[in-house]
């Protein structure tokens, strides 16, 4: 049998590496602490299970999702009015899609083709690369960095490049980093799209998991950003939903509407119980997430601590599941140190290189693992011999 060669490209290298050696630690009788995955371990609320509890013992939802119709679009444009203050037509500018991953995949199909290329930041969420390699489309890199609070220059991009892009991938607050962008900045991309013809995708899916206070706004409340940008969203952080697989793409009508043809050729919809859910979720008092967040604030600071104390320059993150820490100096090579602090430890840390070269000479924890788990974890760390 023959595959596309395009597969060939979306094979991880990384993960069957470290797959295989946790594996192995496990093998040896190790319970090893996984810091990996950006995965909420904390319940979705009571009223949202039970709102798809009901909805399934309804036999309207047993049929095909086409042959009915829910408020999931009229919801999702409440809730952006409420909470972002952006006016969305349920109509034109709202798709409801399987999480936010989906959208991501869609997107590139719809947009990228050969000779065509796509900004995406690094770091940056492996996918963004992926669903343009996928569609055939060439990635250019934007280097992050401390330095410039992990903000792309924009008006380093050579013409040549500019000439063949179609899409800027965008993600704040960011993964890895933590990052967090201003108005201004979202501004002046705006403006760099509108002048270059490019399609802007913003992924916003960490929206709702912030700290000390900070409240993270969706790149479509700037002028004009609808003339250029949608932005994808997702209940998987936001509400605890990642296994429910409920998200979003809103904003440009005519990139939503390319969006959806893709998704149509492939899905015939959400699960219909999973739709009322999420309504439920918008609807719903969101006084609870503040708790929430209190939270993973807490393990937040467990794991800057932990991490300060051998030696990782961790700061405090405003939003987002992760801190993102430079290694001490004696180390550069991000894989060689987590898996020096798997074997020694039984605690796996993402080594940054994964999210692109400038991610090299970092690694990235996460806060989805109960509390208790994780001081666990910044314990073993003291066991290192650096």
């Amino acid at each position: 049998m023959k595959f596309a060669q395009r597969l060939e490209a979306q094979k991880s290298i990384h993960w069957l590496t470290v797959g295989r050696l946790i594996e192995a630690k496990e093998a040896e009788g190790v319970k090893v602490i996984r810091l990996a995955s950006g995965d909420p371990d904390l319940p979705t609320p009571p009223a949202v299970v039970e709102a798809l509890r009901q909805a399934a013992l309804d036999t309207t939802y047993h049929r095909y999702p086409f042959s009915f119709r829910t408020a999931l679009r009229e919801a999702i444009a409440a809730w952006y009015r409420q909470r972002f203050g952006v006016e969305l037509d349920p109509e034109t500018e709202v798709h409801p899609l399987a999480g936010s991953q989906a959208g991501i995949g869609d997107l590139g199909l719809a947009v990228m083709e050969s000779g065509a290329a796509a900004l995406v930041t690094d770091p940056a969420y492996g996918s963004y690369a992926r669903a343009t390699e996928f569609a055939g489309g060439q990635v250019y890199r934007l280097p992050l960095g401390e330095e410039n609070g992990y903000l792309p220059d924009l008006s380093a991009i050579p013409t040549e490049v500019l000439a063949q892009t179609r899409l800027l991938w965008l993600n704040y607050p960011h993964n890895p980093t933590g990052a967090v962008a201003p108005l201004y900045f979202f501004e002046e991309v705006v403006a760099f799209a509108r002048e270059h013809q490019i399609l802007v995708c913003h992924d916003n899916a960490y929206a709702d998991v912030t700290y000390d206070g900070y409240v993270a706004p969706s790149f479509l409340a700037v002028e004009g950003a609808k003339d250029v940008a949608v932005e994808l969203n997702t209940l998987s952080k936001a509400f605890n939903m990642a296994g429910w697989r409920v998200g979003m793409a809103v904003g440009n009508a005519a990139a939503v509407a390319a969006l959806a043809q893709v998704d149509f050729n492939s899905s015939m919809g959400l699960f219909g119980p999973a739709q009322v859910a999420a309504i439920e979720a918008l609807r719903g008092d969101l006084s609870w997430m503040a708790g929430r967040n209190l939270i993973y604030q807490e393990r937040r600071d467990i794991l800057v601590e932990g991490l300060r104390a051998i030696g990782l320059a961790a700061p405090y993150p405003k939003a987002t599941l992760y801190v993102w820490a430079r290694l001490p100096p004696s180390y550069s090579d991000s894989l060689a140190f987590s898996r020096m602090v798997l074997e020694q430890t039984g605690v796996w840390l993402t080594s940054g290189a994964f999210f692109g070269q400038a991610g090299e000479g970092y690694v990235r924890a996460t806060v989805t693992v109960p509390t208790d788990t994780l001081r666990e974890a910044m314990e073993r760390l003291q066991r290192l011999k650096l």
